[in-house]
């Protein structure tokens, strides 16, 4: 191994990586050749002709009266100096009387309610939040989680010191009570990808052993935090002292339960039961349980496995986008991952697990009655009738939104008969997939009708022709039977416990406006060119920004098949002509682009975090209410580094603190270990992915 860093000096900021040719994603070709194989570079998997909701209604004469009057935007904001000029930047706060500067006579530490100073777009490499505010790292790649684990070092890393320590690109953040120590809880966070050219010098490492500690820096980490001198401020307790602490990996061994458990197309050599699987990977966004678990989604599964492919098994592999080539070679190193030798490995990955903290040496679960694709979470809600009820979306171009709705009701109480009851709520009930139609009232609003399609209960097959252990492995191709809407790439689907509405990011699309036109649903959110022959609008490149829809289930119940929809935010430059934002007036939101997770605050306000920002800032995380005077109101709270994502987010501490994941610091088209885009968080001379706390000063 090597054994002294080089001196190095900080990458120059790197240009747009639209300017660059990578114009089919907001994120620098680096993040999509290890986050999702290039997905964005490729045909979308669903090449059916289920039916868009542009069948249903007129397709874009309806948005005439959202933009009416509009003026041409820009569609981007000018970068200068290093920093975004528009008038949301110039303003001293932003809203009717919920913006401005936090002072002596406003002290509240309250997120949900207290104003402040909106963060503008910029691209400094640091956490940025407003006057009043700071933040601590809690935690990093490479710190301990285990006991012996050894100082992080990253000229002598190794597959034993990484099974012990904070795995690479930290993704989901979860913060649960402590099961006997009230000044302590449990934090449990996603390790979604490794990003090879930033973990490793350029000399002392072969190839093989690269696979193999990136192998071990996915999963999992299950940590013990304890709460600072500070309201809102978190410590992590050292790995000696924190019994619950917890590092699942690739060799973590996870049941599988519901009607797909031994499943022929789930057995492999090493697990001829078909009901065992070992690791999660690609892990991305999750949930808390009201029962007090953690669910994750294992989302681009497909990039671990390439070889040589049966074609009894070619339709199921080209719709989750399986390759002969995928990107990561860990066939190398695992024969599992060689489709050649287990053709089934790539079914046991694509679920919704469930790790209980509280219990370190229990076996996760990997849960097939949710579904299997690329999950970018699962989030419950308890319907009025007590049945435990669980939304997803599938992260893909042109791929669905789904519901799952328990057989039994949860048990009241908080006895461990009835804990051990709620965790198997998630193993029988029944498995929908959503259908938006647009109402095609030309009233200034993109809103509609939907109903719940149902797919398979855990005895029977809804989809003609299928088992329903075929509809749980093969979920995509039995959701395009049944005629679905297809969506701009569904991530976090999360229920806001305080209005009851479900808030579903959805956060591009770059072949919006080719072989998916615009509609209601799945509106243009992009620059516009008119048509010099009849003055229509028509889609200049693609829905690059995003947007986010609101659903109400029918008479409030989410058990029921049926619901109304409308679009919250439809995200970019408030300057450009097709932005909405709830109504709220336009000149006075933060510019916000390609949302990605939602969190809630006690009051109900919408917290989202971005992912690929296409506006030229780094991404950030926004709080945005959802009710009253103050509907719509974009205000950004915090920045994330050069390169990074901003993951989470989560409200805790009666709304004191703000947990982050930031994730790929500096990962920038042409950046390198030896020659970074970021050194955050200024530890050392290259970037480490971690999680951080803001919560109000002193």
């Amino acid at each position: 191994m090597s054994t002294s860093p080089a001196t190095r000096t900080l990458l120059p900021l790197l240009p747009d990586p639209m300017a660059e040719g990578h114009s089919r994603a907001s994120r620098s070709a680096m993040t999509c050749t290890y986050r999702c194989d290039d997905a964005c570079f490729k045909p979308a998997p669903n090449t059916t002709a289920t039916p868009h909701v542009r069948d249903e209604i007129a397709k874009v004469v309806q948005r005439r009266s959202v933009l009416k009057g509009a003026a041409v935007g820009t569609g981007a904001l000018a970068l200068a100096g290093g920093v975004l000029s528009s008038p949301v930047a110039a303003a001293p706060g932003a809203g009717r009387g919920a913006g401005g500067a936090v002072s002596e006579a406003n002290p509240s530490a309250d997120l949900a309610t207290t104003p402040f100073r909106t963060v503008p777009p910029n691209r400094r490499d640091a956490v940025v939040v407003p006057d009043g505010f700071t933040n601590d790292v809690v935690i990093r790649w490479g710190d301990g989680v285990l006991p012996g684990a050894p100082r992080f070092d990253a000229y002598d890393q190794s597959v034993a010191a990484a099974k012990k320590q904070f795995g690479y690109n930290c993704d989901y953040v979860g913060l649960l009570d402590h099961p006997s120590n009230r000044a302590r809880s449990v934090l449990v966070v996603n390790h979604e990808y490794t990003t090879e050219p930033a973990m490793f010098p350029a000399e002392g490492y072969t190839d093989a052993e690269k696979i193999e500690i990136e192998m071990y820096n996915h999963g999992i980490s299950v940590v013990e935090v304890k709460r600072g001198a500070t309201p809102g401020s978190w410590n992590r307790v050292a790995p000696r002292n924190a019994p619950l602490n917890r590092r699942i990996n690739v060799d973590t061994t996870f049941f599988v339960t519901g009607p797909a458990a031994g499943s022929d197309r789930l057995k492999t050599t090493a697990d001829p039961s078909g009901t065992r699987v070992k690791g999660t990977l690609n892990n991305c966004a999750g949930g808390m349980t009201p029962w007090g678990t953690v669910l994750s989604g294992e989302e681009n599964f497909n990039q671990y496995f390439a070889g040589t492919i049966d074609p009894e098994y070619a339709a199921s592999y080209a719709r989750y986008g399986i390759s002969a080539t995928g990107s990561r070679n860990w066939g190398s190193v695992d024969p599992r991952f060689d489709l050649g030798t287990e053709p089934n490995e790539p079914n046991r990955f694509g679920w919704i697990v469930e790790v209980d903290p509280r219990q370190p040496k229990a076996s996760p679960r990997k849960h097939t009655m949710l579904g299997r694709f690329k999950h970018e979470g699962a989030n419950v809600i308890i319907s009025r009738e007590g049945y435990a009820v669980a939304y997803m979306g599938d992260d893909e171009r042109g791929d669905y939104l789904y519901k799952f709705v328990s057989k039994r009701k949860m048990a009241k109480g908080r006895s461990g008969a009835a804990r051990d009851r709620n965790k198997k709520l998630l193993t029988e009930g029944t498995l929908y997939v959503a259908r938006l139609v647009g109402d095609g009232a030309e009233d200034g609003t993109y809103d509609g009708t939907g109903r719940w399609i149902p797919l398979c209960s855990d005895t029977e097959s809804f989809v003609d022709g299928w088992t329903v252990e075929d509809i749980l492995v093969d979920t995509r191709l039995a959701a395009d039977a049944v005629a679905p809407t297809r969506m701009d790439r569904p991530e976090d689907v999360e229920p806001n416990l305080v209005n009851g509405r479900v808030y579903a990011a959805l956060t591009n699309n770059s072949q919006r406006g080719t072989r998916f036109p615009a509609d209601e649903a799945n509106p243009i959110t992009t620059s516009q060119v008119r048509d010099s022959l009849d003055g229509e609008l028509t889609p200049a490149a693609g829905n690059n920004n995003g947007y986010v829809l609101e659903m109400l289930a029918a008479r409030g119940d989410h058990a029921a098949p049926a619901f109304t929809w409308n679009l919250l935010l439809v995200c970019g430059d408030p300057e450009a002509q097709e932005t909405y934002f709830g109504g709220y007036p336009k000149e006075e939101v933060s510019p916000i682009s390609c949302p990605d997770n939602v969190a809630f605050d006690t009051k109900g306000n919408l917290w989202i975090s971005t992912d690929g920002n296409r506006l030229g800032s780094n991404d950030g995380i926004f709080r945005v209410p959802v009710a009253g005077a103050e509907r719509g109101n974009v205000q950004q709270f915090l920045t994330v580094p050069r390169g990074a994502e901003a993951c989470g987010p989560l409200l805790t501490d009666g709304d004191r603190a703000l947990w982050t994941a930031v994730q790929h610091p500096g990962e920038l088209d042409g950046s390198s270990f030896d020659e970074p885009g970021s050194t955050w968080p200024h530890t050392d001379d290259f970037p480490r992915p971690s999680v951080v706390v803001t919560y109000r000063r002193g």
